[in-house]
């Protein structure tokens, strides 16, 4: 049976079901959670010496994804702390969500990723991808997707 358990979050209301059924899969099993936001990084577009209108310096971005990420974070661990379960809280900084997840899920010694899925389909899909997909096919351990 499954002894601890990376849930991925991106903030969004599917992410907070797919954790909620998590932590009722955690408390079932006597799993512990680990809780996990991939920040993105500020990469801002500059064109010569032009600064684009909604530019934000890094410091600034930073600030606000790191907010955010608590705030995600916190909604979640909360949820676990009700429900009797072992919960930790990751945020982390990259431009790959994916890889950010399979490597949080190798360090943390994790023998479960529970993850939401969007399921984009057609042009959607081709154009954002899915890290879900990803996830799926490089993470080499179990994967439960959440839909």
């Amino acid at each position: 049976m499954f002894r601890h358990i990376l849930v991925p979050t991106d903030g969004s209301d599917l992410s907070k079901r797919a954790a909620a059924a998590a932590i009722a899969e955690a408390r079932a099993v006597g799993a512990r959670l680990t809780v996990l936001h991939a920040m993105p990084a500020a990469t801002p577009l500059v064109f010569g010496p032009l600064l684009p209108v909604a530019y934000m310096p890094p410091e600034e971005h930073e600030k606000l994804v790191s907010k955010a990420a608590d705030i995600y974070l916190a909604d979640i661990k909360a949820l676990a702390e009700q429900a009797g379960v072992d919960c930790r809280t990751v945020k982390v900084t990259s431009e790959f969500p994916a890889q950010a997840i399979i490597d949080t899920a190798r360090q943390r010694h994790c023998d479960l990723i529970w993850m939401a899925s969007h399921g984009r389909r057609g042009m959607a899909a081709v154009l954002l991808g899915s890290e879900t997909q990803k996830v799926l096919a490089h993470a080499g351990l179990p994967v439960l997707v959440y839909r």
